[in-house]
């Protein structure tokens, strides 16, 4: 059965809506653009990071190693000074655990460089520089293979031991991170950094990047402080660190890449496919192609499904229009034909044999030519009213049928047409028609009652209402009724049993078309076993007060 325009599926499905196929590959994009962003950020935090965990490993060995070479040569000395800071970081139960986190990230502030010269070299403590000398050797091996750079500063942060030796006797006590390792908090810092000449490819030890991470270790003997140990590394930079795990990410990459190629297929079936389906159904319907007529099998989206029902449900409106309008443009050749051939035959006659007839045969012979220019007169204006019911446009309106029905009955007895009984009418029922509309209706259901029934019809009027919201005028008369053969044939244009009389057939057209532009209808009511004559019914919406 053909959709009509704009009409639901028979079995509506749960398709997405297109803003929500949209939305989706939208949100999929910013994900991934979100986590591709993420992934940089959290990288360089784990970059810096993982330098910061080496700095802290090895400070926390060679501030062991000089405390313990320091031991020997303090013996029973009350040596160094208190430690007057808190320890930054949750000390477990177990009071011989002391553990030192890292807390360095990408976003932090870097300080300034640490670039300066050493003004002066002044000589550092006794016992902590005797130390320092034993413990270079092993400085500069740790260095030789970790990169980074190591001092050993006393209490006064004068540094005593380190893996290069013209730091000897600098003074690194006014630094941020030395102030705050010699009151006994071991802290990190990100230094900013010079790009230097030798600087050096993707593919080389040398990591080139704008900061250095600062470790400062105290060298705690019980809560006093000994000492700091200073550490310092450039940490691998983003682009070297991902020339070094290239090929991991590479695969990672071809797996994303295979991601937004497969949400590509998923967009391209949910949408293309749809689409082109679409495209197909328009240029059947152009060549009026019976698949035209039948919505999109599995449109996917919801949006789409909507469309081709209305395009299908259009194209069969419109096939129907057509065949409406071939239909009554056959009848109307018919309907003219008649009286225009008969005029034209009345005519020639006269023409050819005027001067041979009698008084009486003109006169018949023009009176026929008369009935015939007047049936096609009032064919003309009822034609011309169907055009205007047809193209009718509804309005906000409304009237109350008691007084109209009232109206109706007093003008039909003043006119001589039929004796028209009004049913009781409750008070204030009001139903959304204009009242011209519902008067030409009703009237005539009137005159063809009398036009079919003869002079002594009687026609009564009652109101029906239901739970639905809608109320029906029944139009009841007394008359010969409608065979079966003609019921079916009624409301069909031109369809008339009053041709000799001045019928058209297109009264109940008009009327039907005038009722569909309020949303109202006529209907054609079972005749009644017991009773003669037939009975309409006009239904149009109830206006609740």
């Amino acid at each position: 059965m053909a959709l009509a325009i704009g009409s639901p599926s028979p079995r509506p499905r749960a398709r997405p809506r297109l803003w929500m196929v949209f939305a989706s590959v939208g949100l999929a994009g910013f994900v991934l653009t979100l986590g591709g962003l993420s992934f940089v950020r959290v990288y360089d935090n784990q970059l810096i990071r993982q330098t910061e965990t080496e700095l802290l490993t090895q400070g926390a060995v060679v501030a062991e190693v000089y405390r313990s070479m320091l031991a020997e040569q303090v013996g029973t000395l009350d040596y160094g000074k208190p430690r007057t800071a808190k320890w930054p970081f949750p000390i477990p139960s177990d009071d011989q655990l002391r553990p030192v986190l890292p807390s360095l990230r990408a976003s932090d502030e870097p300080l300034p460089p640490d670039d300066r010269p050493p003004l002066s070299r002044v000589p550092g403590e006794p016992l902590a520089q005797d130390v320092g000398q034993r413990l270079r050797p092993l400085l500069e091996n740790v260095r030789a293979a970790t990169l980074a750079g190591i001092r050993v500063v006393d209490v006064r942060g004068v540094v005593v031991s380190s893996s290069s030796a013209e730091l000897i006797g600098a003074t690194l006590g006014d630094r941020l991170e030395v102030q705050e390792a010699l009151h006994g908090v071991p802290t990190s810092v990100l230094r900013r950094r010079h790009a230097e000449p030798e600087d050096t490819p993707l593919a080389s030890l040398s990591r080139d990047t704008g900061i250095r991470v600062f470790v400062a270790l105290p060298v705690l003997h019980g809560e006093r402080v000994w000492g700091a140990v200073v550490l310092a590394r450039t940490p691998m930079t983003f682009a070297k660190a991902t020339y070094a795990d290239r090929w991991n990410l590479t695969a990672t990459g071809l797996v994303l890449l295979g991601a937004v190629a497969l949400m590509s297929l998923a967009a391209a079936a949910l949408l293309g496919r749809p689409v082109r389906a679409l495209v197909r159904q328009t240029r059947a319907i152009a060549a009026s192609a019976p698949e035209g007529f039948e919505p999109v099998a599995r449109p996917v989206v919801a949006e789409l499904a909507e469309l081709s029902e209305s395009l299908a449900g259009m194209a069969t409106a419109l096939r129907d229009r057509n065949q409406y309008i071939r239909s009554f443009a056959a009848n109307v050749s018919h309907e003219f034909k008649t009286p225009l051939a008969s005029i034209q035959g009345a005519v020639e006659l006269l023409r050819d044999s005027a001067e041979v007839m009698t008084p009486e045969q003109r006169a018949r012979f023009l009176s026929n030519i008369d009935a015939d220019a007047k049936r096609l007169t009032r064919l003309v204006q009822r034609l011309m009213e169907l055009a205007r019911a047809d193209s009718m446009t509804a309005r906000p309106a409304q009237v109350e049928l008691a007084p109209l029905l009232t109206a109706l009955s007093t003008r039909a007895a003043a006119e001589g047409l039929a004796r028209v009984d009004v049913g009781p009418v409750p008070e204030g029922l009001t139903v959304s028609l204009p009242a011209e509309v519902m008067d030409d209706v009703l009237w005539q259901l009137v005159t063809n009652a009398r036009q079919h029934g003869g002079e002594d019809v009687q026609v009564s009027l009652s109101v029906e209402t239901n739970t639905e919201g809608s109320v029906r005028v029944v139009v009841r008369d007394t008359g010969r009724g409608i065979s079966e053969a003609n019921r079916a044939l009624i409301f069909d244009a031109f369809f008339t049993t009053a041709r000799e009389r001045g019928g058209t057939g297109l009264g109940l057209t008009i009327s039907q078309s005038m009722l569909r532009a309020f949303g109202a209808g006529l209907e054609l009511l079972p005749a009644r076993p017991a009773e003669s004559g037939a009975a309409f019914a006009v239904a149009a919406p109830l206006v609740r007060r």
